[in-house]
């Protein structure tokens, strides 16, 4: 979607995509139009009329196509040909809070425990690259996450935890590049080589224009970094994924999921644009390339959109890009159990909206899959909650039968008709971000941010009038709420973390230090240097987060975003 995807209205690609699958299958579904006039309306008495949603779906509902097989292109049906027959999804339960002695004790607690992948979730000074030791971090230390300000903290979390055995994915957006530099040196002290390291770095910036909201610098700043951690991992580390676009911060925010879908594999398509004007063949950096989906409520809404999304990469990165590897086609995502389903209110019952929607991811074809606790509406996760909803993935694992066979819905009239029409909005979205500019130019001008706005206040509004319901909230309301035990981080981790960091700057060597953030400012400066030997060289000397993020502040400057009208 970036600057190879700009080309007239009349030779767009995703203009010519919109027609070919607006164009009519069929001349109307004669069956169905017997049955509700003959059948259904006697039976109900009275007449009704056409909805988004029909009664029942028929095979006129599907266009003609050959029959799909999972491990197949376009991969609609799955990447895999076996998919969870022969391994189940990886059981990736974030988690991050307190000191990095308390998220250790955590990741190792969840490892004894049957989690088979970590996933690290870092507090707001962190993410917005500000030290534990700065005014502004007063009170915010671990709060949200896990704090971490120098490479003796990154030591400290991952003691005892093998890196070269296990994989990790890491949320860090502006900041990436610091703690990806951080994770290599902690593998390298260890003798732990970077090629034997597998895991996932959450390094997508674009999505936190459109709706996280984190971030340092304009965008094409940050964008040169993803760009830099895209070579640098291409020649450096080729298991690891360099890039996790993510959906669900999209979603989150209020979107539909059509607009995750189309949003989120527009900005993957931006990343692709960035290695090809990078000089890097697409087979060469694409397969690295992973996604991040969010899973609600709506069962066949969610289904469809997973099976979607596999579609279209695989097509555009065919058609549109020339991919020739099977690995550059298929879309591989990690799944998140929806958190703006749960509520505080009568907060177990978040346990079954987490149950429902990890089956949805299941049978949506994830490859690893996080469970939200029940308490996160109300603070970070207790122990005993993030027990409970890794034991809900293994339940759903050991003793649903889903494991088999491939893509069990596969077939079914609505979930094929749903996907196709998910497939066509998201390309109608497609077509109009590149009419105003490509994806970049869409973020400049709030465009994702406004539909998403629209789309957050209908669902409001939809919840105040009862329209939608949530259990809970709106129906089936309790006056006395039954009170629940909550994780409470206290000001202990605050004073550990200052503490910590008081004897790191005492023992670091400081003109060396000096050295190395000079040298990052003269790189900052260039457009050619990669970055990541530079911010590399800086952790190991032991400058802080914030002392390499002032670096560049000083440089690009900071962005604010347009107002949303």
């Amino acid at each position: 979607m970036g600057k190879k995807a700009k080309t007239s209205a009349t030779e767009s690609y995703w203009s010519k995509k919109v027609a070919e699958l607006s164009a009519p299958h069929r001349k109307g579904n004669a069956a169905y139009e017997k049955w509700h006039k003959n059948v259904l309306e006697p039976w109900l008495g009275k007449t009704v009329e056409g909805s988004e949603i029909r009664e029942v779906y028929t095979k006129d509902d599907v266009a003609p196509q050959p029959d799909e097989m999972p491990g197949v292109y376009p991969f609609t049906r799955g990447i895999y040909p076996n998919m969870y027959i022969g391994k189940p999804w990886t059981m990736r339960m974030f988690s991050g809070f307190g000191t990095p002695e308390d998220t250790n004790t955590r990741l190792k607690y969840l490892l004894k425990h049957g989690e088979t992948g970590l996933s690290i979730a870092f507090d707001e000074p962190t993410l917005y690259g500000i030290d534990c030791d700065n005014k502004r971090a007063e009170g915010e230390i671990g709060k949200c996450g896990v704090n971490v300000t120098s490479l003796k903290d990154m030591e400290v979390l991952f003691d005892g935890i093998p890196l070269d055995k296990v994989s990790t994915s890491m949320t860090i957006n502006a900041p990436a590049i610091i703690l990806f530099s951080m994770y290599i040196a902690v593998a390298q002290k260890r003798g732990i080589k970077p090629e034997m390291l597998s895991g996932t770095l959450q390094a997508d910036i674009l999505k936190e224009y459109i709706a996280q909201k984190e971030w340092f610098y304009p965008p094409e700043a940050h964008l040169r970094m993803i760009r830099d951690m895209m070579l640098y991992s291409v020649k450096n580390i080729p298991k690891w994924n360099y890039i996790s676009v993510s959906g669900y911060h999209i979603r989150e925010a209020g979107a539909t999921a059509v607009q995750e879908l189309a949003f989120t594999l527009a900005d993957g398509f931006h990343y692709v644009d960035m290695g090809i004007e990078a000089g890097l063949d697409v087979d060469s950096f694409a397969q690295r390339i992973s996604f991040f989906f969010d899973s609600s409520m709506n069962m066949f809404e969610e289904i469809a959109k997973f099976r979607a999304a596999r579609r279209i990469w695989a097509t555009v990165m065919k058609e549109k890009y020339g991919a020739k590897s099977d690995r550059s086609l298929k879309l591989r995502f990690h799944a998140q159990t929806s958190g703006y389903t749960l509520t505080w209110q009568q907060p177990l019952n978040n346990i079954a909206r987490t149950a429902l929607e990890a089956l949805y991811t299941v049978l949506g074809g994830a490859q690893s899959i996080h469970t939200n606790s029940y308490d996160e509406a109300l603070a970070l996760p207790t122990e005993d909650a993030a027990k409970v909803a890794l034991r809900t993935q293994q339940i759903i694992a050991e003793e649903s039968g889903v494991l088999s066979p491939v893509d069990p819905l596969g077939g079914s009239y609505y979930v094929e008709a749903l996907t196709k029409k998910m497939e066509l909005q998201a390309y109608e979205y497609f077509d109009r971000i590149e009419k105003i500019g490509g994806v970049l130019e869409a973020i400049k001008k709030g465009y994702m941010q406004g539909e998403i706005a629209d789309a957050s206040y209908e669902r409001q509004m939809r919840l105040e009038n009862g329209d939608d319901v949530m259990v809970g909230v709106n129906k089936y309301r309790e006056e006395q709420e039954k009170q629940i035990n909550t994780l409470k981080i206290s000001m202990r981790a605050q004073r550990t973390q200052r503490a910590r960091i008081a004897q790191v700057k005492k023992a670091r060597n400081e003109s060396k230090v000096r050295l190395h953030l000079e040298r990052l400012r003269v790189a900052m400066a260039s457009s050619s240097e990669n970055l990541v030997p530079y911010v590399m060289d800086a952790v190991k000397a032991y400058a802080t987060i914030g002392e390499i993020v002032n670096v560049g502040r000083e440089v690009y400057g900071e962005w604010k975003e347009p107002k949303i009208i």
